[in-house]
């Protein structure tokens, strides 16, 4: 009988499913330190953007006392970024393909978990050209072996792709070859502990006004890194908190020449933006296929353009990490968010 009472138990009653890991991306500074005192009960890992790696692999900066006390508070796990500054492409090209640089970068990462005594680190090595793809792959074998000696876990921040194809226009190509291309998805899978598959940015500063993150680009970015043969439990599904703004901008010339008139994105947080928009007097419209709100209005005589990532579109990305099984997201960036999306969390 007692038996038999465990059974029924089992189906009345069976197991909760894993809890998503929730990984958000905070930096050193007021707004995001205040999001996150706020909501650290939410959140599994935080991820501090704010270590450097030079060409020779040293590595320089630090986390702000508050987050690390906080995370220690609430048993959050600290897993910061180390970044090569400003995305330097000679930076980076020189420590994935340079042997000495190579090995005292992959020895001082481990150094550091053991130094911050850290849950683990996360690499935001980008601007990265597809040629170095196999050396950067080797870099994240030998680094993953150091960290894992020390104790720590070793993930690394990836930029997305649809396919392999180039595309037609420049634009595309200087993705293709400096963002997107870089990455071998299931070769840096096997090394690290996971991967977090940065989908968003699909619209930026440097590009036409579109989704920060539309919802079929989405889909079609996780169906690729899937066919790869990337485990979903190994992927972490990047989620935008923060909105774009376009405007046009315009640089007076230096010498008398080169002009420079030209439209501007920006990244923004989802309570400014929406300031802007109403005091323009604009209201925001929601596009069910992208999953996300858009805006534009006149300002002496010339259109600006918004697409903002709310609560509701924020929900709308994660039923991806629950319909895949995935690890959980990564969410950027803390202190840009729609509050809202904590109650909906919190849910």
């Amino acid at each position: 009988m007692r038996l038999q009472t465990l059974l029924v138990a089992a189906l009345l009653f069976p197991s909760p499913a894993p809890s998503q890991e929730a990984i958000w991306y905070v930096r050193n500074n007021a707004e995001g330190i205040t999001s996150f005192l706020a909501n650290a009960k939410r959140i599994t890992v935080i991820a501090p953007q704010v270590y450097s790696i030079d060409s020779a692999g040293t590595i320089r900066g630090g986390t702000d006392p508050r987050i690390v006390a906080a995370a220690k508070e609430h048993g959050v796990k600290l897993m910061p970024l180390v970044m090569n500054p400003g995305f330097d492409l000679n930076i980076l090209h020189h420590i994935v393909t340079n042997t000495t640089a190579r090995t005292a970068s992959a020895k001082n990462l481990a150094a550091l978990c053991r130094k911050e005594q850290l849950h683990g680190i996360q690499l935001d090595f980008e601007n990265l050209h597809v040629s170095d793809r196999d050396a950067f792959t080797a870099f994240a074998r030998e680094a993953a072996d150091s960290v894992h000696r020390a104790g720590c876990q070793l993930s690394a921040a990836v930029v997305p792709r649809t396919s392999d194809d180039r595309g037609v226009r420049p634009y595309h190509h200087w993705m293709y070859d400096y963002w997107r291309g870089a990455f071998d998805y299931k070769a840096l899978a096997e090394s690290l502990d996971f991967l977090s598959y940065m989908t968003y940015a699909q619209h930026a500063g440097g590009s036409t006004p579109g989704p920060v993150a539309g919802f079929p680009w989405m889909v079609e970015s996780l169906d690729y890194i899937l066919a790869q043969g990337v485990p979903p439990e190994k992927i972490s599904l990047g989620i935008p908190a923060y909105s774009d703004h376009w405007f046009p901008t315009y640089r007076p010339p230096r010498n008398g020449v080169g002009e420079d008139a030209r439209v501007r994105g920006d990244d923004i947080g989802y309570v400014p933006l929406m300031d802007i928009i109403t005091k323009a007097g604009a209201k925001p419209v929601w596009d069910d296929k992208q999953k996300a709100w858009y805006a534009m209005w006149e300002a002496h005589g010339v259109f600006e353009h918004a697409w903002l990532e709310d609560a509701r579109a924020f929900k709308a990305k994660l039923s991806l990490v629950n319909k895949h099984k995935l690890r959980g997201y990564s969410a950027w960036l803390l202190g840009l968010e729609d509050p809202k999306t904590w109650a909906m969390l919190r849910r």
